[in-house]
């Protein structure tokens, strides 16, 4: 008998996303509202308490509100928003980031779905933090650029609307809501400094570290970053590290298709001590519902890979 998947906010971006993924699985069956239902507290309240499973696609107060709904000790949420990030009751829904998250998220109630930045900056940094080849107090900083679909449906017109936008450089005040959940799960001192972009690509996302690590005085060198990265993802159908030596550029096209795949690089100069680590993904795919999708699998214990596109 499937299992019941209510997708509290399936008309949004990313809603749509999972829902796409979810479609022709034979394991699950979506709990539908109709459309005078979508924001009926009651109906919401019906739909959260009747189902095995809740991913919510919604913003962070709404999701609380959502989770406030709840009234039995079975239904299991995925929580796609920022609310639940770095709430003590809930579980990191990015097993590959450390060897004993994949546990927890099959174990867990409650699951908190990862930021499509952070996705990218703890793959590359919190394996090297964990191993010591990066020192934890070191004030890390993160360039990124990401596809509008990112900023949902307002940004999404917005750049329809304007033309002439070709890139918005955001989160100026510096206290972006992605920054904790960085902070946390690399085990770092400090926060870090966070410089995000939207540019003119509906999705993609590359996420970049750059490391002087002849200033961290700990003696480690890009290849011993590469072979660290390489050994933590060799198992994983999702994660692929790559060498970039002899690349010149990555790209994001304006029309990439979608993909749930996480692509590491580690660049360097001759010496090894001058490092670019950078992440290429989909903000709507390993960013969002891709992520989400690979949760519900292994909290339902299927493959982890079953509906993804990679």
């Amino acid at each position: 008998m499937p299992q019941t998947v209510f997708i509290d906010g399936a008309v949004g971006t990313t809603g749509l996303e999972i829902g796409d993924r979810l479609a022709d699985r034979s394991e699950f069956e979506l709990v539908r509202l109709a459309e005078d239902q979508r924001k009926d507290l009651s109906a919401r309240r019906d739909a959260i308490n009747g189902s095995d499973f809740v991913i919510l696609c919604l913003p962070d107060e709404a999701s609380r509100q959502a989770v406030s709904l709840l009234d039995n000790d079975t239904t299991r949420f995925i929580d796609a928003s920022t609310a639940h990030r770095t709430a003590p009751d809930w579980v990191y829904g990015f097993h590959e980031f450390r060897h004993s998250q994949r546990k927890a998220i099959e174990e867990a109630r409650f699951v908190s779905n990862p930021g499509c930045y952070p996705t990218g900056f703890l793959a590359l940094v919190a394996p090297l933090v964990a191993k010591n080849l990066l020192p934890a107090d070191w004030p890390y900083s993160v360039n990124a650029v990401s596809g509008y679909s990112g900023g949902g449906k307002a940004l999404i017109e917005r750049f329809a609307a304007e033309p002439d936008i070709g890139v918005r450089n955001y989160g100026l005040n510096l206290d972006h809501k992605h920054m904790p959940e960085m902070k946390r799960y690399a085990g770092l001192h400090h926060d870090v400094i966070f410089a995000p972009s939207v540019i003119r690509a509906y999705r993609g996302m590359l996420v970049e570290v750059p490391l002087n690590l002849a200033a961290m005085n700990g003696g480690a060198k890009a290849a011993q970053l590469l072979e660290t990265l390489q050994a933590h993802y060799e198992t994983s159908p999702i994660v692929h590290v790559h060498d970039g030596s002899g690349m010149t550029e990555l790209l994001l096209g304006e029309n990439d298709p979608p993909t749930d795949r996480l692509d590491l690089y580690v660049f360097a100069d001759p010496s090894g001590e001058c490092v670019r680590l950078i992440a290429r993904l989909d903000n709507l795919g390993k960013g969002a519902a891709g992520s989400a999708v690979q949760d519900l699998n292994i909290m339902a214990g299927l493959d982890e890979t079953a509906g993804l596109r990679l």
